[in-house]
């Protein structure tokens, strides 16, 4: 093997699935094989890498997969990611998560397996690790970077909320379609002249309300980065659609909004392994409390609500002309810095150009947006003064 690659490198996804993962994994595969390197895809996020048999006679196609330039070019313009994802989080595995071969010597209540993927690694022959994900699988990579892998990252994430890159893979995609829906459901909500509440996706950052309604689908957003008053988005709202000649106004919620004196609205007390509970519900609530404010801003007469989340409907599907584009980029990109022997390194967009930073990025600060230059807090809404020599997303340049 060795004499006939110039080394091995592993590619993973993890976390939710986007559009444009497929199209990455495309790019580097072929980059990677047209420069002389074998390229294996580690299945289900870190989970396959966690769950590897140590046995050349095992099998472990549920775990990697050897990928060539045939398997690639059949998904590759095609939304999700054919190697599967998951949220799993090695340095922090549940006892009921650690695989049948390890249970001896693993466990605790949670266990850090580190030592497992390492072995793993290296069994697999990887030369350099490519993981491409948000935030919490970054960070499972920077600890891998720590223990000596050679790893080159790419971010992806609709919340657009990693660190140190202006630009993340699946966010594109996301807000064209929530502009798509919104405009689709306008007509309903006009038909009936209510009010059209959309709860999207948007932990801690607002970016996937901002960017929409900035470009008119709404006529305000509430974002995670605020605490708002309903009160106040009631007469807003209120004005927007009496204002309209349809009677009908539109807000976006972002699913980690908060109402004043509130906290986040979750589905449930179940967390994922990196601490996350599920966010949702904070649309219906809005839908509620708009309804029942309504008279006191329509002369007496109740407002009725169109509430839709929307859910993995902006996160299905193919990737628009962006989330092809840029994966194509990024994974260039990291080969680019594999052939030259640079690891340790996130691929970014920086103010419309195409650079890199240090990995570590990713656990040293958080990106939301920055309200005091883009957000109105009294009208919930964008705020902006000129847009010259802001980036292609404006606000989401840190």
């Amino acid at each position: 093997m060795a004499n006939k690659f110039k080394g091995t490198i592993a590619i993973l996804t993890g976390g939710g699935d986007v559009p444009g993962l497929n199209p990455a994994i495309r790019a580097i595969t072929i980059r990677a094989i047209r420069e002389g390197y074998r390229v294996i895809g580690l299945r289900r996020g870190w989970a396959g890498i966690v769950e590897l048999v140590q046995d050349l006679k095992a099998d472990n196609s549920n775990n990697f997969v050897e990928l060539t330039q045939i398997i690639v070019n059949k998904t590759g313009r095609t939304g999700g990611t054919f190697l599967h994802s998951s949220r799993t989080r090695p340095s922090h595995l549940p006892k009921a998560s650690v695989p049948e071969q390890h249970r001896d010597s693993y466990n605790e209540e949670f266990n850090d397996m580190t030592k497992v993927v390492l072995s793993n690694l290296n069994f697999l022959g990887v030369d350099y690790l490519i993981p491409i994900g948000g935030d919490d699988t970054l960070s499972y990579a920077v600890r891998l970077y720590q223990e000596g892998v050679k790893v080159v990252a790419i971010p992806k994430t609709m919340d657009n909320d990693v660190p140190g890159t202006d630009y993340c893979i699946g966010f594109s995609t996301c807000i064209t379609r929530t502009i798509n829906m919104t405009n689709t459901l306008r007509t309903s909500a006009g038909s009936h002249e209510r009010f059209l509440v959309l709860e999207v996706f948007g932990r801690y950052a607002g970016f996937t309300a901002m960017l929409p309604t900035m470009a008119g689908a709404a006529h305000r957003c509430v974002i995670p980065e605020y605490k708002f008053e309903m009160e106040n988005l009631a007469e807003l709202l209120a004005q927007d659609r009496f204002d309209n000649p349809s009677k009908y106004s539109v807000v976006l919620v972002s699913e980690g909004a908060m109402f004043e004196g509130g906290e986040m609205v979750f589905k449930g007390a179940d967390k994922d392994q990196f601490g996350h509970a599920k966010l949702g519900g904070i649309g219906e609530l809005v839908s509620q409390r708009l309804k029942e404010l309504s008279p006191v801003y329509n002369n007496g007469k109740t407002v009725n609500v169109i509430n839709q989340k929307l859910g993995y409907l902006v996160r299905g599907g193919d990737p628009d002309a962006i989330d092809s584009i840029v994966p194509m980029a990024y994974g260039n990109l990291a080969l680019d810095l594999i052939l030259k022997g640079i690891h340790g390194r996130l691929v970014v967009l920086k103010n419309g150009r195409y650079d890199n930073v240090p990995i570590d990025v990713v656990t040293g600060k958080s990106k939301v947006v920055n309200i005091e230059k883009f957000y109105n807090v009294d009208r919930l809404c964008p705020n902006y003064n000129s847009f010259e020599m802001n980036p292609l997303f404006i606000m989401t340049s840190e």
